[in-house]
Protein backbone atom coordinates (compact mmCIF):
# COMPACT_ATOMS: atom_id res chain seq x y z
CA UNK A 1 0.00 0.00 0.00
CA UNK A 2 0.89 3.42 -0.73
CA UNK A 3 0.78 6.41 1.58
CA UNK A 4 1.40 10.33 1.76
CA UNK A 5 2.10 11.79 5.18
CA UNK A 6 0.90 15.51 4.60
CA UNK A 7 3.32 17.47 7.46
CA UNK A 8 0.91 20.79 8.72
CA UNK A 9 2.79 21.70 11.71
CA UNK A 10 3.39 25.28 11.66
CA UNK A 11 1.84 28.13 13.69
CA UNK A 12 2.25 30.12 10.43
CA UNK A 13 3.45 33.58 11.97
CA UNK A 14 4.08 34.75 8.90
CA UNK A 15 0.57 34.67 7.28
CA UNK A 16 -0.63 36.90 10.08
CA UNK A 17 -3.97 36.65 12.08
CA UNK A 18 -4.69 34.11 14.58
CA UNK A 19 -5.65 31.44 12.11
CA UNK A 20 -2.89 28.99 11.24
CA UNK A 21 -1.50 29.18 7.74
CA UNK A 22 -2.88 25.66 6.85
CA UNK A 23 -6.63 26.54 7.81
CA UNK A 24 -6.71 29.82 5.89
CA UNK A 25 -9.22 29.87 2.98
CA UNK A 26 -7.59 29.91 -0.17
CA UNK A 27 -10.81 30.24 -3.29
CA UNK A 28 -12.80 29.78 0.07
CA UNK A 29 -11.79 26.06 1.30
CA UNK A 30 -9.30 25.55 3.43
CA UNK A 31 -5.73 25.39 2.29
CA UNK A 32 -5.09 22.19 4.08
CA UNK A 33 -8.34 20.34 2.37
CA UNK A 34 -7.02 21.76 -0.80
CA UNK A 35 -3.77 19.88 -0.85
CA UNK A 36 -5.57 16.42 0.90
CA UNK A 37 -7.85 16.84 -2.26
CA UNK A 38 -5.18 16.98 -4.93
CA UNK A 39 -3.19 14.19 -3.06
CA UNK A 40 -6.27 12.12 -3.06
CA UNK A 41 -6.71 12.98 -7.00
CA UNK A 42 -3.43 11.48 -8.07
CA UNK A 43 -3.42 8.49 -5.89
CA UNK A 44 -7.37 7.84 -4.77
CA UNK A 45 -6.25 4.04 -2.92
CA UNK A 46 -3.46 5.79 -0.90
CA UNK A 47 -3.93 6.56 2.97
CA UNK A 48 -3.26 9.72 3.75
CA UNK A 49 -1.75 10.65 7.25
CA UNK A 50 -2.17 13.98 8.60
CA UNK A 51 0.26 15.25 11.41
CA UNK A 52 -1.10 17.70 13.10
CA UNK A 53 -0.11 19.50 16.31
CA UNK A 54 -2.41 18.07 19.06
CA UNK A 55 -3.63 21.67 20.04
CA UNK A 56 -4.94 21.88 16.54
CA UNK A 57 -6.49 18.56 15.77
CA UNK A 58 -9.88 19.57 17.70
CA UNK A 59 -10.47 22.94 15.46
CA UNK A 60 -9.53 20.39 12.21
CA UNK A 61 -11.95 18.18 13.35
CA UNK A 62 -14.64 21.31 13.05
CA UNK A 63 -13.39 22.50 10.06
CA UNK A 64 -14.36 18.94 8.82
CA UNK A 65 -17.76 18.72 9.69
CA UNK A 66 -18.15 22.66 8.67
CA UNK A 67 -17.05 21.67 4.94
CA UNK A 68 -18.68 18.59 4.66
CA UNK A 69 -14.64 17.34 4.49
CA UNK A 70 -14.80 13.07 4.62
CA UNK A 71 -11.47 11.95 3.23
CA UNK A 72 -10.47 9.55 5.77
CA UNK A 73 -7.06 10.49 7.30
CA UNK A 74 -5.48 8.98 10.26
CA UNK A 75 -4.00 11.91 12.31
CA UNK A 76 -0.44 12.22 13.76
CA UNK A 77 0.83 14.44 16.39
CA UNK A 78 3.18 17.00 15.37
CA UNK A 79 7.08 17.01 16.78
CA UNK A 80 9.38 19.73 18.02
CA UNK A 81 11.08 19.79 14.40
CA UNK A 82 9.46 18.50 10.99
CA UNK A 83 11.77 15.56 11.65
CA UNK A 84 9.72 14.42 15.09
CA UNK A 85 6.59 15.32 12.55
CA UNK A 86 7.46 13.25 10.01
CA UNK A 87 8.54 10.22 12.47
CA UNK A 88 4.90 10.58 14.20
CA UNK A 89 3.54 9.76 10.84
CA UNK A 90 5.56 7.31 9.75
CA UNK A 91 5.23 5.26 13.11
CA UNK A 92 1.32 4.58 11.78
CA UNK A 93 2.68 3.05 8.80
CA UNK A 94 2.88 -0.96 9.86
CA UNK A 95 6.46 -1.96 10.29
CA UNK A 96 6.91 -4.40 7.44
CA UNK A 97 4.65 -2.40 4.81
CA UNK A 98 5.63 -2.88 1.18
CA UNK A 99 4.98 0.37 -1.37
CA UNK A 100 5.98 4.23 -1.10
CA UNK A 101 5.51 7.19 0.87
CA UNK A 102 5.21 10.70 -0.35
CA UNK A 103 5.92 13.40 2.40
CA UNK A 104 4.18 16.45 1.26
CA UNK A 105 4.01 19.78 2.56
CA UNK A 106 0.06 20.74 3.92
CA UNK A 107 0.56 24.37 2.32
CA UNK A 108 1.20 23.23 -1.12
CA UNK A 109 -2.24 22.76 -2.53
CA UNK A 110 -1.30 23.41 -6.32
CA UNK A 111 0.87 20.77 -6.99
CA UNK A 112 0.32 18.64 -10.28
CA UNK A 113 -1.54 15.52 -10.35
CA UNK A 114 1.44 14.77 -12.88
CA UNK A 115 3.93 15.69 -10.56
CA UNK A 116 2.60 13.44 -7.56
CA UNK A 117 2.10 10.40 -9.63
CA UNK A 118 5.47 10.42 -11.58
CA UNK A 119 7.18 10.49 -7.53
CA UNK A 120 5.63 8.17 -6.98
CA UNK A 121 6.28 5.72 -9.92
CA UNK A 122 9.78 5.98 -9.80
CA UNK A 123 10.48 6.14 -6.73
CA UNK A 124 9.22 2.46 -6.40
CA UNK A 125 12.05 1.77 -8.56
CA UNK A 126 14.85 4.72 -7.61
CA UNK A 127 14.23 4.49 -3.47
CA UNK A 128 14.25 8.28 -3.08
CA UNK A 129 12.79 11.13 -5.43
CA UNK A 130 12.37 14.67 -5.01
CA UNK A 131 10.36 17.36 -7.37
CA UNK A 132 12.58 20.42 -8.11
CA UNK A 133 12.55 23.31 -10.50
CA UNK A 134 15.15 25.61 -12.02
CA UNK A 135 16.70 28.92 -10.10
CA UNK A 136 15.55 31.75 -12.57
CA UNK A 137 16.95 34.51 -10.68
CA UNK A 138 20.53 35.52 -9.61
CA UNK A 139 21.72 33.86 -6.55
CA UNK A 140 24.68 35.31 -4.49
CA UNK A 141 26.54 33.41 -1.99
CA UNK A 142 27.59 35.31 1.30
CA UNK A 143 31.16 34.39 2.48
CA UNK A 144 33.65 36.56 4.44
CA UNK A 145 34.68 38.84 1.57
CA UNK A 146 31.16 40.49 1.34
CA UNK A 147 28.99 37.91 -1.50
CA UNK A 148 29.91 36.48 -4.67
CA UNK A 149 27.55 35.41 -7.93
CA UNK A 150 27.15 31.75 -8.35
CA UNK A 151 25.94 29.66 -11.58
CA UNK A 152 22.35 29.72 -10.87
CA UNK A 153 22.35 26.27 -13.05
CA UNK A 154 24.06 24.37 -10.64
CA UNK A 155 21.08 24.97 -8.06
CA UNK A 156 17.58 23.85 -7.88
CA UNK A 157 14.74 24.82 -5.63
CA UNK A 158 13.55 21.71 -3.93
CA UNK A 159 9.16 21.21 -3.63
CA UNK A 160 7.21 18.31 -2.12
CA UNK A 161 6.10 15.56 -2.09
CA UNK A 162 9.84 14.03 -1.48
CA UNK A 163 9.15 10.21 -2.15
CA UNK A 164 10.64 6.89 -0.84
CA UNK A 165 10.29 3.14 -0.75
CA UNK A 166 8.75 2.74 3.04
CA UNK A 167 11.37 0.75 4.16
CA UNK A 168 13.86 3.59 3.32
CA UNK A 169 12.58 6.48 4.86
CA UNK A 170 11.70 3.82 7.88
CA UNK A 171 14.93 3.11 8.32
CA UNK A 172 16.17 6.69 7.41
CA UNK A 173 14.14 8.26 10.63
CA UNK A 174 15.52 5.34 12.85
CA UNK A 175 18.62 7.64 12.83
CA UNK A 176 19.31 10.46 15.73
CA UNK A 177 17.93 13.95 15.00
CA UNK A 178 20.67 16.66 14.11
CA UNK A 179 20.39 20.52 12.74
CA UNK A 180 21.23 19.53 9.22
CA UNK A 181 17.72 17.67 8.78
CA UNK A 182 16.28 20.05 6.78
CA UNK A 183 13.67 18.07 5.01
CA UNK A 184 13.30 14.05 4.32
CA UNK A 185 15.97 14.05 1.54
CA UNK A 186 18.61 15.26 3.92
CA UNK A 187 17.48 12.44 6.54
CA UNK A 188 18.08 9.98 3.19
CA UNK A 189 21.55 10.76 1.96
CA UNK A 190 22.64 10.66 5.98
CA UNK A 191 22.78 6.86 5.09
CA UNK A 192 24.63 7.63 1.97
CA UNK A 193 21.57 6.75 0.24
CA UNK A 194 21.03 9.03 -3.50
CA UNK A 195 18.35 11.06 -4.05
CA UNK A 196 17.16 11.41 -7.59
CA UNK A 197 15.37 14.24 -9.28
CA UNK A 198 12.41 14.86 -11.26
CA UNK A 199 10.88 18.00 -12.88
CA UNK A 200 8.42 19.62 -10.32
CA UNK A 201 5.82 22.22 -11.18
CA UNK A 202 6.03 26.16 -10.66
CA UNK A 203 2.44 26.54 -9.20
CA UNK A 204 3.31 23.92 -6.57
CA UNK A 205 4.02 27.43 -4.08
CA UNK A 206 4.15 26.87 -0.67
CA UNK A 207 1.42 29.23 1.02
CA UNK A 208 3.13 30.98 3.62
CA UNK A 209 2.94 34.49 3.58
CA UNK A 210 0.12 36.80 2.42
CA UNK A 211 1.44 37.54 -1.12
CA UNK A 212 1.46 33.59 -1.48
CA UNK A 213 -2.53 33.71 -0.94
CA UNK A 214 -2.88 36.34 -3.31
CA UNK A 215 -1.14 34.36 -6.20
CA UNK A 216 -2.73 30.80 -4.46
CA UNK A 217 -6.65 32.88 -5.27
CA UNK A 218 -4.66 33.92 -8.53
CA UNK A 219 -4.35 30.23 -9.68
CA UNK A 220 -7.74 28.91 -8.63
Amino acid sequence: MNYFIVVAGGKGLRMGGDIPKQFQLVGGVPVLMRTLMRLHEAEPLAQLILVLPASQQTYWKELCQQFDFALPCLLANGGETRFHSVKNGLDLIPANEQGVVAVHDGVRPFVSVQVVQQCMEKALHLGAVVPVIPVVETVRHLCEEGSVTVPRDEYKLVQTPQTFVISLLKQAYAQPYVDAFTDDASVVEAMGQKVHLIEGNRENIKITTPFDKIIGECLI
